[in-house]
């Protein structure tokens, strides 16, 4: 049972540091990256679908994106997703393929973006206490139906905790990388 509970808690908590690695994809530093566009849902013969599904996004160099529809009717509505997408970003039609340069940030966005990306950190920390919660809870269930002892429930809450240290460490470690991408210019 102990084994069960703290296996699913890592499971959890592995989750919420892969969600958080995920959000970062989509926050902008002053690179193109294919990910940024994954979230820009185009309206696709009356159906809302992502990007990536109806075109190839590639980064064509550090500062460009190039979208090329599979389908050339949509280039209107691809164009018109991203320009009303929360990102800030002008694309450019050129005929067969829309190019979306990336402009550079300027030092008062970067640190708008650092305080979005530390929120999403500590929503990412909140997760993890969340689910080290649960974990506890769970072994003191265990204990008030004698299925397990104050001993081994308290070896459990230590071990639980010691993944509760390692996991956000890995959010701050998460965090940090996407800070320091953030301030390159």
């Amino acid at each position: 049972m102990i084994n069960n509970i703290r296996q699913d808690a890592e499971t959890r908590m592995k989750k919420a540091v892969e969600a958080l690695k995920n959000d970062f994809t989509k926050i902008r530093t002053g690179r193109a990256t294919a990910g940024l566009l994954d979230h820009v849902m185009v309206d696709f013969y009356g159906n809302l679908t992502p990007l990536n599904q109806v075109a190839n996004v590639v980064a064509s160099d550090a500062r460009t994106l190039t979208v090329a529809p599979w389908d050339k009717s949509m280039m209107a509505a691809i164009e018109k997703a991203i320009l009303t997408s929360d990102l800030g970003l002008n694309p450019a039609n050129s005929g067969t393929v829309i190019r979306v340069p990336m402009p550079p940030l300027t030092e008062e966005r970067r640190k708008e973006m650092i305080k979005v990306v530390r929120g999403e950190g500590e929503q990412a920390r909140v997760s993890v206490r969340n689910i080290r919660r649960d974990a506890n809870n769970g072994f003191k269930n265990l204990v008030k139906d004698k299925v397990i002892s104050e001993d081994d429930e308290r070896k459990a809450n230590d071990v639980i905790q010691k993944l509760t240290d390692k996991y956000i460490a890995d959010i701050d470690a998460v965090l940090a990388e996407k800070e320091k991408d953030l301030m390159q210019i």
